[in-house]
């Protein structure tokens, strides 16, 4: 942490985000390293220097590390209001296709940065228009998926939209299944999930 506020306070990184355009691979991974634990602290400075634009790109990446390191950034972004918004409006239609990614750690950085724009009104809509239901429930599901938590998590919030309500009342037993799990949080947050989806107004 004491790093990534020494870079933040040396102004570095607009410098940052403006290397990931053209840097040799393997740096640029370094970079996506670098800026989600900067990230982590503040965020201000990399939405000011157009960060989700270069990340969005780096979503689609062919290789994997790109592709995991991106969704993580953008997962560190999530968690700052302000960059909820922008997350909102130009990446979730990216992260839902990329939950169905190949690899683990992509699936569960997607997932991640799901829950937390799908905290926003605006972030569910756009979730559900993107088709964000299906492969959340199938990671759900997945007892050894790293992204099961959070996929929960994100289908709680879209339960929360009358047309997310009504899909998901179809699905209430692979929430029933999760009440089982060893992890307490994945008892919890099905318990939730259960109590939003059978929510009558």
């Amino acid at each position: 942490p004491i790093g990534a506020v020494g870079i933040l306070h040396a102004g570095l990184i607009p410098s940052l985000v403006s290397k990931l355009k053209n840097e040799l691979e393997e740096i640029q991974e370094l970079i996506l390293g670098t800026l989600s634990n900067c990230l982590h602290v503040e965020a201000s400075e990399a939405l000011a220097a157009d960060v989700v634009t270069v990340l969005k790109e780096k979503l689609t990446h062919s290789s994997v590390a790109t592709r995991s390191k991106a969704a993580w950034a953008l997962l560190e972004i999530s968690t700052h209001p302000e960059g909820k918004n922008e997350v909102c409006e130009e990446v979730i239609p990216v992260l839902v296709s990329l939950l169905e990614d190949t690899d683990p750690e992509v699936q569960a950085s997607a997932a991640g940065a799901l829950m937390f724009a799908t905290i926003k009104p605006q972030g569910r809509f756009s979730a559900l228009g993107a088709g964000a239901i299906p492969p959340l429930l199938k990671l759900a599901a997945e007892k050894s998926s790293k992204a099961q938590l959070s996929a929960i998590k994100a289908l709680t919030m879209l339960a929360e939209l009358p047309n997310g309500r009504k899909t998901l009342l179809n699905h209430l037993d692979t929430f029933q299944q999760c009440l089982k799990h060893p992890s307490e949080a994945v008892r919890r947050a099905a318990t939730t999930a259960i109590n939003v989806i059978q929510w009558k107004p």
